[in-house]
């Protein structure tokens, strides 16, 4: 299969004739990823109740840590001299660090907020930080990510327009002092690679703006950020919409924090190529796990006495080995081999089918395969 397009960090490979879902490679230091692809959550250095093996056999590409939680803990000293993130945590593939604004700014009574940078207090021992675009990126050089995220400011909902605009501006003012500082620091020289975030919450010229001014300087790969922040799902497409058209087919575009199976299959017929969620591991941790007929709750009394597979449409360990009946019971006892056992299946579950769309996309056959998938986790989720 030969690229149609591509530029050193991204190959379109091919296009849906139906839809807008591409089907490309992913070109970073430490390993080509094939898109769409899934980005199972790391965000102190491990997939919560999953080993680096665990991730390795179940075929994920890829990892998200975050750059705010492992600058506080165990801090950018010791990540250095284990010799970067990759050798800390054991994990010799691709890495992508989020800038960890997110996390900033959702500690609303902590944090000072300026054009400068984010002041905050941690969450750990009240101690007081700085984050700026330049401190973001030396925490990112040191860690040794292959895709880094520059500090943005994410906006709330609900968000009235004029802090929106005001995030937009500060948005592509850090990006700029971003941009200058990567180059500084000679990342894309040790093979790191530079997204934007496109913000602008809920308003169409805003977001118009964001992507314009943040393509100006002409980053590795494109974000679409602010969302997933408790918008209707229906404002989250409408957002997607107005700016997926915005971004440049050449480049990879990562739909960040989304979320439910149903909705990425919704996004990549949009032409998104990538997504990060805690989705899987978190709702595994509360007995809640994902097929293609929608979510089971495993704590749930109906399945006492149901001696049969969690998914039996599914061949990972947990489904291939042990029942739902069981690990019901493992929930109800608080063993914590019931929460490895959901994570498992729920990670495997997603980078499955991920895989499942890009040989949808592959075949020319990807508006059928949305169609018959949503409809399928519709009329689970219903009887669920």
């Amino acid at each position: 299969m030969l690229p149609q397009e591509s530029t050193h960090m991204f190959s379109l490979l091919k296009t849906d004739p139906h839809t807008r879902a591409r089907r490309g490679v992913v070109h970073t230091s430490h390993g080509d990823i094939q898109s769409p692809f899934f980005m199972p959550v790391g965000t102190k250095a491990t997939v919560k109740t999953l080993s680096q093996e665990d991730l390795r056999v179940i075929g994920s590409e890829v990892e998200l840590s975050n750059t705010y939680h492992l600058f506080l803990r165990p801090g950018c000293d010791i990540i250095s001299r284990a010799g970067g993130l990759h050798k800390f945590m054991s994990w010799e593939r691709p890495i992508l660090t989020d800038s960890g604004g997110y996390q900033v700014f959702s500690l609303t009574d902590w944090r000072k907020l300026t054009d400068q940078g984010v002041e905050f207090q941690s969450h750990i021992d009240g101690a007081r930080h700085m984050l700026s675009p330049e401190s973001v990126m030396d925490i990112q050089q040191c860690l040794g990510s292959d895709m880094v995220m520059p500090l943005d400011e994410c906006s709330p909902y609900p968000c009235e327009y004029a802090p929106a605009q005001d995030a937009v501006r500060r948005t592509s003012l850090w990006m700029r002092r971003t941009r200058e500082h990567f180059d500084k620091l000679g990342m894309r020289e040790r093979g790191q690679r530079l997204f934007c975030i496109v913000q602008g919450s809920v308003y169409q010229d805003l977001r118009e703006r964001s992507a314009r001014e943040l393509l100006a300087f002409d980053p590795d790969g494109c974000a679409i950020g602010g969302v997933s922040v408790g918008e209707p799902v229906k404002e989250m497409f409408e957002v997607l919409d107005w700016t997926i058209g915005l971004l440049p087919q050449n480049k990879p575009r990562y739909f960040m924090g989304i979320g439910l199976p149903d909705q990425i299959v919704r996004a990549v017929g949009m032409g998104v190529d990538m997504f990060d969620t805690v989705v899987p591991t978190r709702y595994g941790r509360y007995g809640t796990c994902f097929t293609d007929r929608g979510q089971v709750v495993i704590r749930n009394g109906q399945y006492k006495e149901d001696f049969g597979p969690l998914d039996p449409e599914c061949d990972c360990p947990t489904c291939r080995n042990y029942t739902r009946a069981y690990i019901r019971h493992l929930f109800n006892v608080g063993e914590v081999l019931g929460l490895r056992l959901a994570a498992y299946h729920n990670v495997y579950y997603y980078v499955n089918l991920l895989r499942r769309i890009r040989a949808a996309i592959e075949a020319g056959e990807y508006r059928q395969f949305s169609q018959d998938y949503l409809g399928r986790y519709a009329a689970g989720s219903n009887k669920h």
